[in-house]
């Protein structure tokens, strides 16, 4: 038999005190991983003064006050501690006769060793465990800044990455398509209508300018019209299968992760062999996971060129190999890495796994 939650199943005091300072930095958390400014500090600055139980709390950057909880104290007052501690770096308490309060307590804030603004504590009393609790907090909140510079550098190399990736893959495809529709101009207008629009498609998508990630749904609509055109040049040379588990459709991915790798299984792997040949995408679900692969029956690939492709040579033309390789580990960790299956005359077979909820992944 269940019994109702109550605040009685946290167990003692103690447990209780324990999950109220959680949920309060937990509060807290969302806005400070946006970075440190007025927006940030003013939607934090309630939760950090109960988590510290101080009657006045101000953050600060280097330059000015950016938030106040508790009587006002003159910000001119408040910044000039701050300085105080900016330039030294460490927590200080100071006596304060002209302020509300007796006393404050300044902790520094830090980004990779570097102080960029301070946590300013006003109270009647400077214990000892008011400024541990500064320092703790101070350190808290600094740990939450670094997470937030952490995802603006993510953020701009995934960017950088992916504009590499289409300088990359644009030009081949965008000759080779157009060369194509040119083709039936002439025998077929209807047909030439038809590829002419799936190749806009196809563009707008892939040079959209927003959002990192897709959903597999889009990023496999961009890949049929991308293969609409290739079977275009290629005719009857080029044979495609795509198998996708209706469950795996709404995952979330890096933008331009899985078409790069059908594009290298036609360019690498089939446009070298005579008569063409075979390439499969599947899709499938796997618990926790989706599960993609891209396997052609083409001439294949030496393992050790594969190799150094993904350990960064740029000296090889693999289109998107290795940009798809390091964008999926840098959103997922290392175990995320994509891998390949190949070998002269083998044709080659493409592995992707993708969690389907990951933190910071989102469209």
């Amino acid at each position: 038999m269940r019994t109702p939650w109550s605040r009685r199943s946290l167990g003692s005091a103690e447990d209780r005190a324990t999950y109220e300072t959680l949920h309060t930095a937990s509060l807290a958390a969302p806005a400070l991983r946006r970075g440190l400014d007025e927006d940030s500090a003013e939607k934090a600055i309630k939760h950090l003064r109960t988590l510290l139980g101080a009657p006045s709390v101000a953050l600060t950057d280097t330059e000015r006050v950016l938030a106040t909880d508790g009587p006002r104290e003159r910000r001119a007052d408040v910044m000039e501690l701050a300085r105080e501690v900016i330039s030294a770096g460490t927590t200080q308490a100071f006596s304060t006769p002209r302020a509300s309060y007796l006393h404050a307590i300044v902790a520094p804030l830090t980004v990779e060793d570097t102080v960029v603004g301070a946590v300013v504590v006003s109270s009647p009393t400077a214990s000892a465990g008011l400024a541990r609790a500064t320092t703790e907090v101070a350190r808290w909140v600094s740990s939450q800044l670094e997470l937030a510079e952490l995802d603006k550098s993510r953020t701009a190399l995934m960017e950088a990455e992916l504009r590499a990736l289409r300088a990359q893959i644009s030009p081949h495809f965008v000759y080779n398509s157009l060369g194509a529709i040119a083709s039936f101009v002439r025998t077929d207008p209807e047909r030439a209508r038809e590829l002419l629009l799936e190749f806009a498609d196809f563009t707008r998508y892939s040079f959209r300018r927003h959002g990192e990630f897709t959903t597999l749904a889009d990023e496999l609509r961009s890949i049929e019209r991308y293969l609409v055109l290739e079977k275009a040049r290629f005719g009857d040379r080029l044979h495609v299968t795509v198998q996708v588990a209706p469950e795996v459709l709404s995952v979330t991915l890096p933008f331009l992760s899985i078409q790069p790798l059908v594009e290298n299984a036609v360019r690498h792997g089939l446009e070298r062999k005579a008569g063409g040949g075979n390439v499969t995408v599947i899709a499938r679900d796997a618990g926790n996971e989706a599960v993609l692969t891209i396997e052609d029956d083409g001439v294949g690939e030496d393992p050790e060129r594969v190799r150094r492709v993904l350990a960064g040579d740029t000296s090889t033309d693999s289109v998107g190999l290795g940009n798809v390789d390091e964008r999926m580990r840098t959103v997922y960790g290392n175990a995320y890495g994509i891998v390949v299956e190949t070998a002269p005359g083998a044709g080659t077979k493409v592995t992707v796994r993708v969690p389907k909820y990951a933190p910071g992944a989102e469209r």
